[in-house]
């Protein structure tokens, strides 16, 4: 029996991307997103250039410590 793999393109415009749809807490996902990262586990740079959504006042934090960290 010959099994033959299928390969579908995705579309190009963006209306078949997925919403985000599950709420998480940063404090569930930093410590996962860690592990991960430190682990180098490959499946996770898939997901590199996935958007994600924080609050105004995260951000700002997040860009003022940006802004003051010493460069290399």
């Amino acid at each position: 029996m010959d099994s033959a793999l299928k390969l579908y393109q995705q579309p190009d415009d963006d209306s078949a991307a997925q919403p985000a749809t599950v709420r998480v807490c940063l404090g569930d996902l930093l410590p996962i997103l860690a592990l991960l990262h430190r682990n180098n586990f490959a499946w996770l740079r898939d997901f590199v250039d996935d958007e994600v959504v924080i609050t105004t006042d995260l951000y700002e934090i997040l860009r003022t410590f940006t802004d003051r960290m010493p460069s290399a």
